[in-house]
C-alpha cells in the first residue's frame, strides 16, 4: 500500500485541537524534520518580505543557503498570481516577517 499525502492532510485537518496537532506532528515527524518546516517557513516569509538579502538570511537565521536557494528558485518559477497566494498562505501578518 502506498502512503497518501491526501490522508495525512485529511489526520491534519481533523484535529482542530492545538494539543492534539503538536501531538500528532512529534508522531509523525522527528525533531530535525520540524525544525527543517519551521526554517524553510521562515525562509520563504523572509524572501516574499524582500527585506534581507539570501546572505543575511542565512547568517541572521542560521539557514543553509541551499535550502534559501531551494526557496529562492521556487518562488521565482511561480507567476505572480501564485506568488500573491502562497504570500497570503504564509504571512497572514506583515510584523510575521520579521
Amino acid at each position: 500500500m502506498r502512503a497518501s499525502w491526501e490522508l495525512v492532510l485529511e489526520k491534519i485537518l481533523a484535529h482542530p485541537d492545538k494539543q492534539q496537532l503538536l501531538d500528532l506532528f512529534q508522531l509523525l515527524l522527528t525533531e530535525e524534520e520540524r525544525s527543517a518546516i519551521a526554517g524553510r517557513l521562515k525562509v520563504f516569509q523572509l524572501l516574499l518580505g524582500g527585506g534581507l538579502s539570501q546572505r543575511q538570511i542565512a547568517a541572521e537565521y542560521q539557514i543553509s543557503i541551499a535550502t534559501i536557494t531551494r526557496c529562492s528558485n521556487y518562488l521565482k518559477h511561480m507567476s505572480d498570481s501564485e506568488r500573491s497566494r502562497v504570500a497570503s498562505l504564509i504571512v497572514s501578518d506583515p510584523g510575521d516577517i520579521r
